[in-house]
């Protein structure tokens, strides 16, 4: 059973009959995304539950989704592999963590690669 995106911030209400009833939805606010100066950016590689394919991680981001969409975006261009952008982490296919560690490093963020 599947809950529609509109209900998704809904609080504690599960069916209400009262035709006055307004719903209380839960306030997401996201965070501004922090100077490229500020942001700490660590670098690591993973293979943990991949089938043994090896992924580039870029975690620490501070900010909204749109910019890490937009880091994302150009951290795949510049390494010319797939990736995805999920739960506060750039996943780039590879192991490819000196390329982004001077692209980040170039683009104004402080990167510890791990």
């Amino acid at each position: 059973m599947s809950m529609s995106k509109k209900n998704k911030n809904m609080v504690n209400v599960v069916y209400s009959t009262n035709p006055n009833f307004n719903y209380q939805y839960e306030e997401t606010e996201e965070t501004e995304t922090l100077a490229t100066e500020k942001q700490k950016l660590r670098v690591l590689l993973d293979k943990k539950n991949r089938a043994g394919k090896s992924v580039t991680l870029v975690t620490g981001f501070i900010g909204k989704k749109a910019d890490l969409d937009t880091l994302g975006k150009m951290l795949k261009n510049k390494c010319g592999a797939g990736g995805s952008v999920k739960e506060g982490e750039i996943i780039i296919q590879g192991d490819f963590r000196s390329i982004i560690a001077e692209t980040l490093q170039k683009a104004g963020y402080k990167v510890t690669v791990i």
